[in-house]
């Protein structure tokens, strides 16, 4: 159910209510409502992350501002999905909780236990995208500590799920990520071939950023 089919069911919810006399009808509103806030909270959230990834570049000083407000937004996603008993969007929603931990306020620790939750309850409601999410960015934490063997392991499972969704930009952009874990263990012409498949699919799909971070890893490696 869309925004604009919610709002017409609360409509036709609250009518039944007031002039039907149904007062029943008014706890289906509230869970409406719920879901409306939710889908909203999470999707002003992402925005504001991608804002930030933007402006990271340029030096900008807003990381603890954008970081309580994001915060503030994916948690109220958390706790308004779990109300509703909603798997799929709650487990999106810790997902962003952790990349807010990782990428904005960079807290690892607390970024993985947000990540694995993600991962245990998207599995639990066979929401694909949302385990390939959680083990793409579990793969960035395991590459930072070193650890590449388990790096290799966490982003080629999110690749293949991926692959399976048709998520095409993303496979792309995890080749990337696999590219780097490539190098790192020395494996220079498997780092090669896998930015040459990167940009092939990535051309393919119109992925102009993930086309940009390929030739910025072929500069690197």
């Amino acid at each position: 159910m869309n925004a604009e089919d919610r709002v017409e069911r609360a409509r036709t919810l609250y009518d039944r209510a007031v002039f039907g006399g149904d007062a029943g009808a008014l706890a289906g509103v509230e869970r409406l409502l719920d879901a409306m806030e939710a889908d909203l909270a999470l999707a002003r959230g992402k925005v504001l992350h991608a804002r930030f990834v933007d402006r990271r570049g340029e030096g900008t000083d807003a990381a603890a501002v954008t970081g309580a407000e994001e915060m503030a937004l994916f948690e109220r996603a958390v706790e308004l999905y779990h109300g509703l008993g909603d798997e799929r969007g709650e487990a999106e929603a810790l997902f962003w909780v952790g990349a807010c931990h990782q990428v904005v306020l960079d807290d690892l620790e607390a970024a993985v236990v947000w990540f694995e939750r993600s991962r245990a309850l998207a599995a639990e409601a066979g929401d694909a995208l949302t385990m390939s999410y959680a083990l793409r960015h579990l793969g960035f934490v395991e590459h930072m500590a070193g650890h590449l063997e388990v790096a290799r392991e966490r982003l080629e499972e999110s690749t293949r799920l991926r692959r399976e969704a048709g998520f095409l930009p993303g496979v792309a952009a995890n080749l990337v990520g696999l590219a780097y874990v490539a190098a790192g263990q020395e494996r220079g012409q498997d780092a090669l071939a896998l930015l040459d498949e990167a940009t092939a699919i990535a051309e393919a799909a119109g992925a102009e950023a993930i086309l940009r971070q390929i030739e910025e890893a072929r500069t690197r490696l």
